[in-house]
């Protein structure tokens, strides 16, 4: 027998800050949780599971699309014509969300009650689900707790959105310890609130997150998917992970400290995407760059980094365009350094920190803002408020920082 596994689908969860990048792949992105669960629906008819477990945050607290619900409807149809059960435990964006409140499931369904612990029992199946919703989003408490007895000759799951003792990035809702949940004599937790997958076993014990079905966002990488769980009678045999997600998000380091030019940065760059495409297969993978440039290449980059960057977005996404560059950063590495070197890099240096200064700094940007009064007039407040013209202090502060890496560079190399 088999049971499917997930949690933290947040259907159409918002991609703030999206429309900055101008050549984003917007459509591919905003849809990317919804095709995520159809592949999860996919998997479980695939594999024929007898139950599939959402363990919380089906949506944002905030979603009041009934589009939204419309879809998820329709994939609660597609297990049911299957007949497969499903259960639910709605965490904490759910316990906002207006669609929750309205929301009708169909009858293969079944939502854990918000007022106190209680299991659903599927006899033929040889399963039963404890658990509880939550019924506001803040919760506090050990609800684990208090959760039924497990029953006789039955595999029993626990459900429960839970931070467990705790996890980087992540609210501490519903707290409770891995002694604790082993303690309820369970064989299986199905968890959901931490979006990196996690599997932790105990004393014979599973208890695992199975992360977000869809990275949503940089921090938001690797694999992301279901679990599939085997059992046989009170046993769990095998506990299998399976991606879903139609994006990949990634964070890469590229070391080009021996590259000279602009050219053969992109040339790493390029090798290491095509390692990545290799390794990780995705439809669509978002990657953000850290790249450690050779100094020579790293000054001709900020000198047109407009133009390099650009090149190197084409170049990356190649010919089917599965790569789409969400950053690119590009510092200078390490230069070999000599007496003479050390001190123009001090004296730069020294220079900078009296510009960045607070009272030395303002009147230089003061001056140059009266530069850019004098030549707009009095359409210089809207020009700003536009993003025609960006001269304030935090971008003043910017220039600073491309000025201070543009001069150690070229100091670096004797450019």
């Amino acid at each position: 027998m088999k049971l499917l596994h997930c949690a933290d689908l947040h259907l159409d969860s918002p991609l703030r800050g999206l429309s900055r990048f101008g050549d984003a792949p917007a459509e591919s992105l905003r849809g990317a949780t919804r095709r995520a669960l159809e592949q999860a629906v996919d998997v479980a008819l695939d594999t024929r599971v007898s139950a599939v477990v959402i363990a919380g945050d089906l949506y944002d607290g905030d979603r009041d699309d009934y589009q939204t619900a419309v879809f998820l409807q329709r994939q609660l149809h597609r297990l049911r014509d299957a007949d497969v059960r499903v259960v639910i435990a709605y965490g904490n964006h759910d316990a906002e969300s207006e669609i929750t409140r309205r929301l009708s499931l169909p009858d293969n369904a079944t939502v854990l009650p918000s007022t106190a612990p209680d299991v659903v029992t599927f006899e033929d199946l040889g399963v039963a689900f404890h658990g509880r919703s939550y019924p506001t989003r803040a919760i506090d408490v050990d609800l684990s707790a208090d959760y039924p007895a497990p029953r006789r000759g039955l595999l029993n799951v626990g459900v429960l959105h839970t931070s467990l003792n705790g996890r980087p990035g992540h609210a501490t809702y519903a707290p409770c310890t891995l002694d604790g949940l082993v303690q309820r004599g369970y064989q299986y937790w199905a968890l959901g609130h931490v979006h990196m997958r996690e599997v932790l076993e105990r004393d014979g014990v599973a208890i695992v997150f199975p992360g977000n079905i869809c990275g949503r966002h940089i921090g938001e990488t690797g694999s992301k998917g279901v679990t599939l769980v085997e059992y046989d009678g009170d046993q769990v045999t095998e506990v299998v992970h399976r991606e879903v997600a139609p994006v990949r998000w990634h964070l890469l380091d590229i070391d080009a400290a021996t590259a000279t030019t602009p050219d053969e940065v992109t040339e790493a760059v390029v090798e290491r995407l095509g390692q990545v495409r290799a390794a990780e297969p995705a439809p669509l993978h978002a990657v953000r760059l850290r790249i450690a440039a050779g100094p020579r290449a790293a000054a001709q980059w900020a000198r047109a980094r407009e133009q390099w960057e650009t090149q190197l977005r084409a170049d990356a996404a190649g010919s089917d365009a599965d790569v789409w560059l969400e950053r690119v950063d590009v510092e200078a590495s390490e230069p070999p350094t000599s007496p003479a070197t050390d001190d123009a890099l001090a004296a730069v240096a020294a220079a900078i920190a009296q510009v960045r200064d607070e009272a030395l700094g303002r009147p230089i940007v003061d001056a140059l803002m009266a530069g850019v009064r004098s030549r707009f007039g009095p359409q210089r407040d809207a020009a700003i408020a536009l993003g025609a013209l960006g001269l304030d202090q935090g971008s003043f502060a910017e220039l600073i920082d491309a000025a201070e890496a543009l001069l150690a560079a070229e100091l670096g190399t004797g450019a």
